[in-house]
């Protein structure tokens, strides 16, 4: 995974202190399929993910990901889950706090490929095609399924 520029900034400051980032999860669909990745890092599927920068838009962080990550053009028609992932120590000795930000997207175009080697192998998967996948990914795809159920929301009551 490349590292942003702002992030390696920080890092010259705080060392490998725990770093609270925003982070975003793209569940693209194309008809019946979701699209999936196969991580260069640590060879596990999942969707498409990455770090908001500074001033911009968390949907647009997800679009743009999917774009330089995949090579597809994708709409975020809705935020689908917020999070707090369990931090993360990476084998350098960085912790990272995540707030994850999970967008359900719409495929708009392109044929999915492997675009900034951060992914080995990408394309769209069936949904009973998701056995290799890690569980909190699968869940993220569920949720990102599920439409709004307007009798959950309460007004406070």
């Amino acid at each position: 995974m490349t590292t942003p520029e702002f992030v390696l900034a920080l890092r010259e400051k705080i060392g490998t202190a725990p770093l609270p980032l925003v982070g975003v999860t793209a569940v693209v669909f194309r008809d019946e399929k979701v699209l999936l990745g196969k991580r260069a890092d640590n060879g596990e599927w999942q969707s498409v993910s990455g770090i908001v920068e500074p001033s911009e838009e968390p949907a647009d962080t997800a679009v743009r990901e999917c774009l330089e990550e995949a090579g597809v053009v994708v709409r975020a028609t809705r935020l689908a889950a917020v999070q707090q992932i369990p931090r993360i120590v990476y084998a350098n000795g960085d912790e990272v706090d995540y707030l994850d930000l999970v967008f359900r997207c719409d495929w708009v175009s392109g044929d999915p490929h492997p675009a900034d080697g951060e992914l080995t192998e990408v394309g769209f998967y069936g949904l009973g095609e998701l056995v290799d996948v890690d569980p909190s990914h699968v869940r993220k795809i569920a949720l990102a399924i599920a439409e709004d159920d307007p009798a959950s929301f309460t007004g406070g009551r």
